[in-house]
């Protein structure tokens, strides 16, 4: 879609278009820059930098900034920008912003963003993706060799000044599935490979990919399960993805045999976790990501057999905004020039587009 831009404004954006009448009743037409929204949970200076480079780059716009979706009300009647990532969405937030246009996901999962039930059939909806390989495999892989070595273990050792040893499992010769293929998943698969590892990925779409041994369809997770001794969980949560590892999967892992989920929380069956855990089905879970986030103190999770709990510390790395910018600051030069359709990772498109 490409909205052509008018003449008669400045030449630094596009503004919206506003229409009314004048005190003589006549016709008019003014235009206003975009009110812009940023709703991030991450630590007050992190959501303060996101502003601050946008505002270095586009100084005409409105940004403010919140840290939490129930404190959006002083603003969300007239933005027309979102910027946040999925799990601290609520539906109220696209249901209480009438004028929202355009919302881009400061992370690659748009779950919870564009499964909201309010959320407009003409807003645009783009994510960040493409850098976030490093970070969630340097996690996954801390996290594996946290399982392996039962680092807690230690922890709890030094809390008592306790001196005590133990062998340590190896991640070499071990044999790792990834459940979805996609760019994090290249990017880990050949670290594993380094490490002397099998790796086996686990897609819908099966296709050849680098540093995988071999790929097998998603269908096949029970049957490959069997052979793992690590099942990572990278997929994004959709409808087919939604508990997909779940009693079954479990009961077919040994039970020497590790979960880490990066993923989203909603892809593991977390009742049937606790179960295989607390049943020593498999030995061990490393989680990062949950059904509920921030992970409620009541959550059994907590306290259950064999789990290290993570607070969604994958992709979560110093850095994030200056890698994350190339993509917003593009995306808002071409919104704020009309051109919409040049945006790029557009995940949900306008329904007038089609």
């Amino acid at each position: 879609m490409r909205v052509t831009p008018r003449t008669d404004i400045p030449s630094s954006g596009n503004p919206i278009e506003k229409r009314g009448s004048n005190v003589s009743g006549s016709r008019y037409t003014s235009f206003v820059m975009p009110n812009v929204l940023i709703l991030t949970e991450v630590q007050e200076a992190m959501r303060a930098r996101y502003k601050a480079m946008l505002l270095e780059r586009f100084p005409q716009l409105t940004i403010n900034v919140v840290g939490h979706h129930n404190d959006v009300g002083p603003y969300i009647a007239d933005i027309d920008i979102l910027l946040c990532f999925s799990p601290p969405m609520a539906d109220h937030v696209v249901r209480d912003a009438p004028k929202l246009k355009w919302i881009q996901a400061l992370g690659t999962g748009v779950d919870n963003i564009i499964d909201l039930p309010s959320l407009g059939k003409e807003v645009l909806v783009t994510n960040v993706r493409g850098i976030h390989g490093a970070p969630v495999s340097e996690a996954t892989v801390a996290y594996m060799l946290s399982l392996a070595r039962n680092l807690p273990r230690a922890g709890v050792a030094q809390d008592k000044s306790q001196w005590e040893r133990w062998p340590a499992a190896l991640l070499a010769g071990k044999t790792v599935g990834i459940l979805g293929v996609g760019l994090i998943a290249e990017y880990l698969a050949p670290i594993c490979k380094a490490l002397q590892m099998s790796v086996v990925g686990v897609s819908g779409n099966p296709r050849d990919a680098k540093g995988f041994d071999r790929v097998v369809h998603r269908d096949d997770l029970e049957t490959i399960a069997t052979e793992l001794d690590f099942l990572v969980a990278l997929t994004p949560l959709t409808a087919e993805t939604r508990g997909i590892v779940g009693a079954k999967i479990f009961a077919a892992m040994k039970p020497t045999a590790y979960l880490v989920n990066v993923a989203r929380g909603g892809v593991v069956d977390e009742p049937a976790l606790i179960a295989a855990l607390e049943g020593g089905k498999i030995a061990g879970a490393a989680l990062d990501v949950f059904a509920q986030e921030p992970l409620p103190a009541s959550s059994p999770l907590w306290k259950t057999k064999n789990a290290t709990i993570f607070s969604h510390l994958g992709g979560y790395s110093q850095g994030y905004e200056e890698r994350a910018m190339p993509t917003i600051a593009g995306n808002m030069a071409k919104f704020l020039a009309g051109d919409l359709s040049s945006m790029i990772n557009i995940v949900r498109k306008p329904a007038s587009w089609s």
